[in-house]
């Protein structure tokens, strides 16, 4: 799922191309991306746009007479800039918003179409859409500090639960945790002053270092390649490769639809976290440690 970093690059790119021009219409192709009825879409036609925006993890294109149209990509939805009236090709081919200069198309992988576009009227309707998480970029220290601790929450579930931090996700969390050198499952309240410093500083380190990292990818061009795995990552999707700040193999637990990807040596003090699945499976036979996983390999 595009996270913070690559929305903001979206954003960015949207911005140098459509601010100012006129919205002529917006073609769907598929009706089910579309999850509001009033104002209806037609509103949007012939308005200009006041501005690009992120919203959490989403897209806000702002038309003049506070009209908003709000794109949440999902997991698997993607933009792509195309000359003027481009087709909408094939079934992963969801909408194109058709501007005086181009067409902005909106495509979705996969069978399960989760990807959507909501038609707001005003500022406050669009405040509604905030899941309330406090933005990690902006916050102050005091202020990511009580947003982490509100709850007592494992430090993965807590960076991606929107209703704290907005616009992280699955695979920037990973990266935060790694740099911060703490464990995925460590609990929020656990955290002395010193590692609530750590995390915050690793926040906004990661976070800025792969916007700035994808800008510089994307050039003048549009960001076509927005991926979650990426060859630069330290953990997220590298497990079983050697973590790049100690060797050791990566580590992965699977829950539901996600992963925590994390370095046992870096992270845990060497102790393997217990994949739900997978540790009730082999039980005693599970490895406890990194050194008893070498040695059994």
């Amino acid at each position: 799922m595009p996270e913070l970093p690559d929305v903001d690059v979206y954003v960015a790119a949207l911005e140098a191309r459509i601010l100012a021009s006129t919205l002529e219409r917006v073609r769907l192709n598929s009706p089910f991306l579309l999850r509001t009825v009033d104002p209806p879409l037609r509103a949007a036609d012939g308005r200009t746009v006041a501005g690009v925006r992120r919203l959490g993890k989403r897209v806000v294109l702002a038309l003049e007479g506070e009209i908003f149209l709000v794109i949440h990509l999902m997991i698997a939805g993607r933009l792509h800039w195309k000359p003027k009236g481009a087709k909408l090709a094939g079934k992963i081919a969801l909408a194109a918003f058709d501007f005086t200069n181009g067409t902005l198309t909106l495509t979705e992988a996969g069978t399960k179409k989760r990807a959507s576009l909501h038609v707001v009227s005003g500022e406050a309707e669009l405040a509604a859409m905030s899941r309330g998480g406090v933005e990690p970029l902006t916050a102050s220290p005091a202020g990511f500090r009580d947003a982490l601790i509100r709850e007592n929450r494992t430090l993965k579930r807590a960076l991606t639960d929107p209703a704290i931090f907005s616009g992280i996700g699955n695979a920037y969390s990973d990266e935060i945790l790694h740099a911060a050198k703490l464990s995925p499952t460590q609990l929020t309240r656990n955290l002395d002053d010193a590692e609530v410093r750590r995390l915050h500083d690793a926040t906004v380190t990661t976070l800025v270092t792969w916007r700035e990292r994808l800008t510089q990818e994307a050039g003048n061009g549009f960001p076509e390649r927005v991926t979650a795995f990426r060859p630069g990552m330290a953990v997220h999707g590298r497990h079983k490769q050697p973590c790049p700040a100690c060797g050791a193999p990566v580590q992965r637990i699977v829950y539901a639809e996600n992963e925590a990807n994390y370095c046992a040596r870096c992270q845990t003090g060497e102790k393997l976290l217990a994949d739900r699945a997978l540790s009730r499976l082999l039980g005693k036979d599970w490895p406890r440690t990194l050194e008893e996983l070498e040695r059994r390999s």
